[in-house]
């Protein structure tokens, strides 16, 4: 007797997906509730849970293929199954990586001991990793997987990657290509939540009158009181003090003076919110996600700072919810963490306003008629023009500057 695998519910407003990866074979055992294909969205990757233990049955969608809430993908037949056979992580991935890109190196067979480990990490291995391996010729047993149910993640082969010792390149087992050497191209299908970022930034672009104000911030008072503080705060709330939480609160008093930045436009409306939810721009594996802390007007900064890292942690793993992602007023984008000294960063639809924050560095400015150095930033306001004025903007700005300059204020609410 099978069981039919379908498409699970998607999340509000998401009809379809696109098959990521199959993570059991034909043949192989599962175990009820044990994960046994991806599915990538328009906002988030969903695993497809098995119903119940057996064996895996037939495919009946490819990997890439799109698929609709309901759709059946999969059977599970009745027994005990077969462990999955140990094989080179990714032999299909790895022929056609090498037909693209001749000079990589191969992946190392894993050692007979690593046999079982080896087999169970491929059969989870995502696209980006797959490559990833190869391209630094990293064997997979030998890496310490740190995202979800101890999968790899890229970052931890660029990590394996770094301290892999130099050796010697391998001498070719056949005759050179006649390809010219560093001319090699690799055609690789954009992600579904890739192709959503590149549609809606483009729809923020058509759409909007855009516009972006900036401000410098000196970050002398955040930094002394980050200093004198964190160690306290680390033991009483078990979680570190970072700039962001300074960044949200302040934030915070900005939008309630200025209600026109915290609201939208929907047709001919305006939408006004008398609550604060802030996306917390996060770089993800499969590009950037905005996942969002609800109520920050009622959050204290460890509130804000438990909310930002379980979202980093779960961005990591890739286990980001529609829940996660659903709603949103007010956007901050830290560019500051890659290094950028300025942006114009887009505000996320269809919120109307997004706060750019930038990296830290001494500058020479004027205090009392002197000049001294100063921990500088510079932080930007990108906005909708249709529904925000200029000078509406500029003083929010003002506002978040003021505040994180004397953070007194966000004690006081001034």
């Amino acid at each position: 007797m099978s069981t039919e695998v379908k498409v699970p519910t998607l999340g509000e407003s998401v009809s379809e997906a696109t098959i990521g990866q199959w993570l059991k074979q034909p043949g192989e055992a599962v175990a009820a509730d044990e994960p046994i294909a991806s599915l990538e969205t328009d906002k988030v990757a969903i695993d497809v849970m098995a119903p119940h233990a057996g064996v895996m049955g037939q495919h009946l969608a490819k990997e890439g293929d799109t698929v609709t809430v309901d759709a059946l993908i999969a059977t599970i037949e009745e027994g005990s199954g077969a462990p999955a056979a140990a094989k080179p992580a990714a032999a299909p991935a790895a022929a056609a990586a090498s037909a693209a890109a001749p000079a990589a190196a191969p992946v190392p067979s894993p050692a007979p001991a690593a046999a079982d480990e080896a087999s169970a990490g491929a059969a989870v291995l995502s696209p980006a990793v797959r490559r990833a391996i190869l391209e630094h010729g990293i064997d997979p047993a030998t890496i310490k997987g740190t995202g979800k149910d101890g999968r790899i993640t890229k970052d931890d082969v660029l990590e394996a990657a770094k301290n892999k010792p130099a050796s010697a390149p391998a001498a070719p087992s056949a005759p050179a290509a006649a390809a010219p050497a560093g001319r090699n191209e690799e055609r690789v299908k954009m992600t579904r939540l890739r192709q959503t970022i590149a549609k809606r930034l483009k729809s923020a672009q058509d759409n909007a009158a855009l516009l972006t104000t900036f401000n410098d911030v000196d970050m002398s008072a955040v930094i002394e009181a980050r200093e004198k503080y964190k160690d306290v705060f680390q033991k009483k709330h078990g979680i570190k003090l970072g700039f962001m939480s300074f960044f949200a609160k302040a934030s915070v008093l900005a939008l309630k003076d200025i209600p026109a930045v915290n609201a939208q436009i929907d047709g001919d409306e305006i939408v006004y919110h008398d609550y604060v939810d802030i996306s917390i721009a996060v770089s993800a594996p499969n590009g950037l996600v905005v996942p969002v802390v609800r109520d920050c007007d009622k959050l204290g900064f460890a509130g804000i700072e438990s909310a930002i890292a379980n979202f980093g942690k779960k961005a990591k793993e890739g286990t980001l919810t529609m829940e996660d992602m659903k709603g949103g007023t007010f956007t901050i984008s830290n560019g500051g963490v890659f290094g950028g000294l300025m942006s114009t960063p887009i505000i996320n639809p269809p919120q109307s306003a997004v706060l750019g924050l930038h990296r830290i560095e001494d500058r020479a400015v004027v205090r009392g008629g002197e000049i001294v150095i100063r921990p500088m930033m510079y932080i930007a306001l990108s906005y909708d023009h249709r529904i925000i004025d200029g000078r509406e903007a500029v003083t929010a700005l003002k506002t978040i500057k003021e505040a994180i300059e004397d953070p007194t204020r966000l004690l006081i609410d001034l």
